[in-house]
C-alpha cells in the first residue's frame, strides 16, 4: 500500500489521494469504471474443463439448469455461489465456463482493486457493479454473472478510512439481498472466489447459498492436465505420463502448467547454450530435475486449514 498510510491518520488522507491521482470525474472516472468491468471472458465451456466433475454438476444444478427453465424451480435457487480452495486450481476458468454454458455475460471483477484503488468510493464501486450486471442482463436479456475474484478483500481491514470496510461490505450484502428478492426479475449471479474463506463472516457465507470447494487435482485429473499442456510441446517416447501423475501429487494445476513449462524451458535453454537448430525432446529426466526444485505451492497446513472449514461450513 501507499507511503502514506503509514504516516498520516486517516482525517488528512481524502486530500493527501487527490493528489495521488485518483479519479474525481471526467474522463477519469469512465477509466475507473472500464478498469472495474472486464466484459472479455475466457473462452473455455465446462466440457473443456479438464477435470472437477463434480464441481460441474453442483454448477449445472445451481445456475445452468434454473436459468434456462426458471420455471421448473418454484422456490427459487441461489444467486450467490463461493467458489474456495487453494489458489491455482482453476476458480476462474470455471466461472467463465458457466458463463459460456449460459451464453451470459461476464464481468470479473478483483475484489482487491475495487478496495485499494479509489478509496472511499468502494462502496459505489460495488453498487455500480451490480447496477451494471442488471443493465446487461435486462437490454441483452441474458443472464449476468458477476464474478468476485479474491472476494474476502471486500472484508479487508487495510481500507484507510476507519469504519470504511464495514460499509463496504454492508453494501456487498444489501446488494446480494437485493438479488433475492422474490420481484427482482433480473438474472443475476455472483460467483465469488476465495483462497481464504475463513475471512468470511457468517452473514457474507448466508448470502452464498451454494458453497463449493475445489480441491487440489487428483490423479486423473492431474493426468489429464498433463496431456493437455505436453501436447503443446515436444516430449521423447520415454516420457510416461501416467508416472509424472503420481509424482505431482499436492501439486495445483498451475503448478502442473509450469511444470510442463519448465522441463520445456530446459530443453529450450540447452539449444541456445549448445547452438542447435531445434531443441531435443523433453524427457523423463527433465521433469525429474524439475521437480526436484519445483515444490507445490500449496502445503500441507493450508490443505488441513480447508478441509477444516469445508467440514464446517461445506452446505454443498
Amino acid at each position: 500500500m501507499s507511503y502514506y498510510h503509514h504516516h498520516h491518520h486517516h482525517l488528512e488522507s481524502t486530500s493527501l489521494y487527490k493528489k495521488a491521482g485518483v479519479p474525481e470525474g471526467g474522463e477519469e472516472t469512465e477509466k475507473a469504471e472500464e478498469d472495474i468491468v472486464m466484459k472479455e471472458k475466457p473462452k473455455v465451456t465446462l466440457n473443456e474443463i479438464v477435470g472437477l466433475e463434480d464441481v460441474k454438476e453442483a454448477l449445472k444444478e445451481a445456475v445452468v439448469y434454473p436459468s434456462k427453465r426458471p420455471d421448473l424451480f418454484p422456490l427459487g435457487w441461489p444467486r450467490g455461489i463461493l467458489l474456495y480452495g487453494p489458489p491455482g486450481c482453476g476458480k476462474t476458468m470455471i466461472a467463465a465456463a458457466v458463463a459460456n454454458e449460459l451464453d451470459s455475460e461476464f464481468i470479473h471483477v478483483d475484489a482487491a482493486s475495487i478496495m485499494s484503488k479509489w478509496l472511499g468510493e468502494a462502496e459505489k464501486n460495488v453498487a455500480k457493479i451490480f447496477k451494471t450486471a442488471r443493465e446487461l442482463s435486462k437490454k441483452e436479456n441474458k443472464p449476468a454473472i458477476i464474478f468476485i475474484d479474491e472476494l474476502d478483500a471486500l472484508l479487508a481491514s487495510y481500507t484507510s478510512e476507519v469504519g470504511g470496510e464495514a460499509r463496504v461490505r454492508n453494501q456487498f450484502l444489501k446488494e446480494m439481498d437485493g438479488l433475492a428478492d422474490k420481484n427482482e426479475i433480473s438474472k443475476v449471479y455472483v460467483i465469488g472466489a476465495t483462497n481464504k474463506p475463513w475471512r468470511l463472516d457468517e452473514p457474507f457465507l448466508r448470502r452464498f447459498q451454494k458453497r463449493i470447494y475445489i480441491t487440489l487435482p487428483d490423479k486423473a485429473h492431474r493426468l489429464e492436465l498433463l496431456k493437455h499442456y505436453s501436447s503443446k510441446v515436444k516430449l521423447d517416447p520415454n516420457v510416461n505420463l501416467e508416472e509424472l501423475a503420481e509424482l505431482t501429487d499436492g501439486y495445483t494445476a498451475s503448478d502442473i502448467r509450469d511444470i510442463v513449462q519448465s522441463a520445456h524451458m530446459r530443453v529450450v535453454k540447452e539449444m541456445f547454450e549448445k547452438n542447435l537448430q531445434e531443441p531435443r525432446a523433453i524427457n523423463m529426466d527433465d521433469f525429474r530435475e524439475v521437480l526436484k526444485v519445483r515444490k507445490p505451492s500449496v502445503n500441507q497446513d493450508m490443505l488441513k486449514a480447508y478441509a477444516a472449514w469445508h467440514e464446517k461450513f461445506k452446505a454443498l
